[in-house]
């Protein structure tokens, strides 16, 4: 699969974006019992989301380049 990057970002956005501005995970610690970590989770969740959006940025950026060229970048052929 050729474009995993722009796939896996925005994966990744998706569910970092569902995480941080909807209560899912917060039901989810509560069920557990990890109701602690609630209060440090701006802390990991919002950098987390800026990386993937970041990573899919540079994916739709590569597909862009290879569809613009036909090919990819020599050091990202492999």
């Amino acid at each position: 699969m050729k474009y995993k990057m722009a796939k896996y970002g925005g994966i990744g956005t998706v569910v970092m974006a569902l995480c941080c501005f909807t209560p899912i995970l917060v039901f989810a610690l509560t069920g557990i019992g990890l109701v602690f970590v609630i209060d440090y989770l701006e802390y990991f969740l919002m950098p987390l989301l800026g990386f993937f959006v970041v990573m899919t940025g540079y994916g739709i950026d590569l597909y862009r380049q290879e569809k613009q060229c036909g090919e990819l970048p020599e050091n990202l052929n492999s």
